[in-house]
């Protein structure tokens, strides 16, 4: 009995435990699941920190709006035609005792006495010149105004390419532009885009060419192929904006008739060279007929080069046209050529604050006093031709028609009739008001036309 009694003392069950077989499938399920669930919160998470960032950092650090650009309209100038016509004495003027001829003698007299005490010489030319560089770099010096150098930029065009041993090889263009307005957040550059219009990225450089800043398009004119860029300014160096290193181009006026043989300065790069410099005189002016608008071409004596670019500036330091290189005539050799600035404004004002350029479609001109005074054709903006399929030969406009009235404004010049389109936006209904010959005389006709964007 005590053996039995402790052999059951000794004798216990021995269990062992194995571990339950890992489910294979089971475990990549999970796994796939929550490597799922954290690829979808971190979406999530991505979306709700991109969609509120900006709105954060508005409300914690608010951008000011940019302000809208406005350049204030040239007063119209008579011509000496509409002079002539509107001074005309309708009275003989009364006689007088006083001799015409005194005054007149006299200042003649005058004229001459300078003349004769007028020595010219090799100093003189000298002086000149000297005079017109000083004038150039030591304005701000002399007036306390920005010098010309600080209106003009060099806006570099940054290609990259990939030849055939896949090396990466960069390539640039270059155009001289002008500083034409600071909308309180970015400066504005006005600049012929022909040279940069491949370029994957722009890049303003001053004139010293010593730093460099991303520039983006605002606006571009397809028709004159002129460009408006945007330099934002909490970008650029503190010293530039403290010392004055850019500055606005006070603009001038382009519409005198009285313009040709006043003496202008090319500056940017009229000579297909960043930073180089011509003097020289406006010789003539012509009308460039464009679709909807017509401009001014000034012509100059100053030979340069046919890749020019930049800006004409009258000897007050005013912005008076925008060198374009490619306007250049086969006839008259290699001179520099200008658009005039008065004629640019309202197209540079759509670009500059981004608003989109109405197309009608109409080429023409001004109907001549003489046609209105003799022939009793009607006065207003005549229509030389229709671009195929633009809005107004879809409407029904043809050659010859004259347009007196554009949504019963009064039209009596192409220029009012362009004035009057560029206030309406593209996808606007215009009232287009015209005179037609019919036979032998002229019957007014209406048109609802829907304008398109200018492309």
């Amino acid at each position: 009995m005590p053996d039995r009694e402790s052999g059951n003392q000794n004798d216990f069950m021995i269990e062992k435990i194995k571990q339950r077989p890992i489910n294979r499938k089971k475990l990549i399920r999970r796994t796939i699941l929550t490597a799922s669930m954290a690829v979808i919160f971190g979406l999530i998470a991505c979306v709700t920190f991109l969609v509120l960032e900006p709105v954060i950092n508005n409300w914690l650090y608010p951008e000011e709006e940019p302000q809208i650009v406005v350049f204030p309209e040239d007063q119209r100038e008579m011509s000496p035609e509409e002079m002539l016509a509107e001074n005309l004495p309708t009275e003989s003027p009364a006689p007088t005792d006083e001799p015409e001829t005194d005054s007149v003698t006299l200042e003649q007299k005058q004229v001459e006495d300078i003349l004769d005490r007028l020595t010219l010489d090799k100093d003189s030319y000298v002086e000149l010149y000297d005079g017109l560089h000083h004038f150039i770099y030591d304005t701000e010096d002399v007036t306390g105004q920005p010098s010309i150098l600080q209106y003009v930029v060099t806006i570099r065009g940054i290609s990259s390419n990939i030849d055939w041993f896949n090396n990466v090889q960069e390539s640039d263009s270059q155009a001289s532009g002008v500083i034409i307005a600071d909308n309180g957040r970015d400066f504005l550059i006005l600049v012929d885009y022909t040279p940069l219009k491949n370029a994957d990225s722009l890049v303003l450089e001053l004139h010293d060419g010593f730093y460099q800043i991303e520039a983006t398009l605002k606006g571009l004119d397809p028709v004159t192929n002129l460009a408006v860029l945007a330099v934002d300014r909490p970008g650029l160096p503190a010293e530039w904006q403290e010392t004055g290193g850019l500055a606005v181009a006070p603009m001038g006026s382009s519409n005198s008739w009285s313009l040709v043989g006043t003496p202008v300065i090319a500056m940017g790069s009229p000579m297909g060279t960043t930073n180089s410099i011509g003097y020289g005189m406006i010789t003539a002016s012509n009308t460039l007929s464009t679709v909807d608008r017509n401009y001014k071409l000034l012509l100059t004596d100053i030979v340069g080069s046919r890749k020019a670019s930049g800006a004409l500036f009258n000897l007050k330091g005013e912005l008076i046209g925008i060198i374009a290189g490619s306007k250049t005539n086969s006839d008259t050799g290699n001179v520099i050529n200008a658009y005039g600035i008065s004629e640019l404004k309202k197209v540079i004002e759509k670009m500059s604050n981004e608003d989109k350029l109405p197309y009608m479609g109409i080429s023409g001109g001004d109907v001549p006093l003489s046609a209105y005074s003799l022939h009793d054709i009607p006065r207003g903006a005549y229509v030389k031709e229709t671009d195929m399929d633009s809005p107004a030969m879809l409407a029904g406009v043809q050659q010859g028609d004259i347009v007196i009235a554009v949504n019963e404004n009064v039209v009596t010049s192409f220029n009012e009739y362009s004035a009057l389109l560029m206030q309406i936006e593209p996808g606007q209904t215009v009232n287009l008001t015209i005179m037609r010959q019919v036979q032998e005389e002229y019957k007014e006709m209406n048109f609802a036309i829907e304008l398109k964007e200018r492309r």
